[in-house]
C-alpha cells in the first residue's frame, strides 16, 4: 500500500485555529472543588514503550484536577518507575478500570500502547460498552480499534499513514472529511499543517516546527487534547490543543532553535496558554 504526504486543497479558504480556541476554553471557577476541572483516565504503555503514557499523563496532570492510570498487569516496572517521577496520577489495575469509568469525562487510550489481542479486545469491548463516554484514541490504539465503534463521542489523531492503515484509503482531505462523516467522529490529521474535521466542520493548524519531529511530541498533545476535552466539547478541545502544542514549539524554537524535546513542550505549555 502506497503512503502519500497529506495535500490540503483548499488550505486558504478553511478556518486557522489560533487564540480564539484557547480563549474560548473553560476555566476553573472561584468555588471548585476537586474533580469539578476534569478527571482523565489513561490507558497505555506496553513492555516496549515506557515514556510515551508518562508524557501524556505529565501533560494532562498540570491540566485536569485527577488523572488514573492503568497499564498492561505485567508492566509494575513501569509504573513503579512512573511514580518515582510523577506523582499525580493513581495507578488503578487493568481488573479494577471500569469502575473508574464512570467517575471520569474522558478516557485517553493509546500512548505506547501494545497492538495484541488483549489490546484490540479490550479497547473494543470499552467502545462498544460507553458509547457515551467522550474517547481519544491515539497511537497504539489506531491500530487495533474497530472503526464501527468510533462515534460522536470519539477523537482519533492519526498522523497519515495511521489513517491509511485504519481507514484502508489515503490520507487526502477529501477523505478526511468523508471518513469524519462517515463515523460522526473528529480527525485530528498531524501533519506539517494539522487538519481539525468533524462530521460538519473543518479547521487547520499552521503553529508548530521541524523541531517537533521528535518522539513523544504526539504523545504530549494526546494528553493534552484529552485533558481539554474533560471540561470542552472535542472539537474545541481537539483545535485548541493541536494549536497550543505547536505554538509551544515555536516559542521554544526562538528560546532554543529546534533543540528541545517532549519534556520541554510540557513545561512551555501552561506558559503559552498564560501568554494568549
Amino acid at each position: 500500500m502506497k503512503i502519500v504526504k497529506l495535500k490540503i486543497e483548499n488550505f486558504h479558504k478553511m478556518h486557522l485555529v489560533g487564540p480564539k480556541e484557547v480563549k474560548s476554553l473553560k476555566k476553573p471557577k472561584s468555588n471548585s472543588h476537586k474533580g469539578d476541572n476534569g478527571i482523565l483516565v489513561i490507558i497505555g504503555g506496553s513492555k516496549q514503550y515506557h515514556g510515551a503514557p508518562l508524557l501524556a499523563a505529565k501533560m494532562a496532570s498540570k491540566i485536569v484536577d485527577l488523572v488514573y492510570f492503568s497499564s498492561v498487569p505485567e508492566n509494575n516496572r513501569l509504573i513503579n518507575k512512573m511514580k518515582s517521577k510523577l506523582c499525580e496520577f493513581i495507578t488503578v489495575s487493568r481488573k479494577n478500570i471500569l469502575s473508574y469509568f464512570n467517575k471520569s469525562d474522558v478516557i485517553l487510550i493509546g500512548p505506547g500502547l501494545g497492538t495484541g489481542n488483549i489490546e484490540r479486545n479490550l479497547i473494543n469491548r470499552l467502545l462498544k460498552k460507553y458509547p457515551h463516554k467522550k474517547f481519544v484514541l491515539d497511537a497504539g490504539a489506531l491500530k487495533v480499534l474497530n472503526k464501527k465503534y468510533l462515534g460522536k463521542n470519539c477523537i482519533i489523531t492519526p498522523h497519515a499513514r495511521e489513517f491509511q492503515i485504519l481507514f484502508k484509503i489515503r490520507a487526502t482531505e477529501a477523505n478526511v472529511k468523508q471518513m469524519a462523516k462517515k463515523y460522526q467522529c473528529v480527525i485530528v490529521l498531524k501533519g506539517k499543517k494539522d487538519l481539525i474535521i468533524s462530521s460538519n466542520m473543518v479547521s487547520c493548524n499552521t503553529s508548530g516546527n521541524q523541531g517537533m519531529t521528535k518522539g513523544g511530541t504526539g504523545d504530549v498533545l494526546a494528553g493534552l487534547i484529552a485533558a481539554l476535552a474533560t471540561t470542552n466539547n472535542l472539537y474545541l478541545a481537539a483545535c485548541a490543543g493541536t494549536y497550543l502544542n505547536g505554538l509551544a514549539g515555536n516559542r521554544l524554537k526562538k528560546k532554543v532553535s529546534y533543540y528541545y524535546n517532549a519534556s520541554d513542550l510540557i513545561e512551555e505549555i501552561p506558559k503559552t496558554i498564560k501568554a494568549l
